[in-house]
């Protein structure tokens, strides 16, 4: 018999360890939401994010603080300056930060921003 990885599905429910069927709920239990960028709040893009990396941010989106690090610039109301508000996704998505690229949706740094 060949075993199943945990979480096979993505969806953050994990499988037994025998692969068999997936693990017990409690009944009652509200079903997790699925976290996705599309259902949040864009909460990652208020964090200060630096550009440690080159990976082509465009020079008027970023900022040089007193340290001399490159920083993702932010409007006054805290936001990245590459967040489309509208839609509230990335205008930038293919040239964003290395950080930005290394958070995982639904990860535990992912929901501690979130709540």
């Amino acid at each position: 018999m060949i075993k199943a990885p945990l979480d096979t599905r993505g969806d953050g429910l994990c499988d037994d360890e025998a692969g068999a069927a997936p693990a017990q709920r409690n009944a009652d239990a509200a079903p997790a939401a699925r976290v996705t960028c599309e259902t949040c709040a864009a909460a990652c893009c208020r964090l200060e994010v630096w550009c440690l990396t080159d990976t082509g941010v465009p020079g008027h989106l970023t900022v040089v603080d007193p340290f001399g690090r490159t920083l993702m610039d932010r409007l006054d109301d805290g936001w990245c300056a590459a967040l489309d508000r509208n839609t509230l996704r990335c205008r930038i998505y293919a040239q964003r930060p290395l950080v930005c690229r290394e958070l995982e949706v639904g990860s535990p740094e992912c929901l501690a921003e979130r709540s």
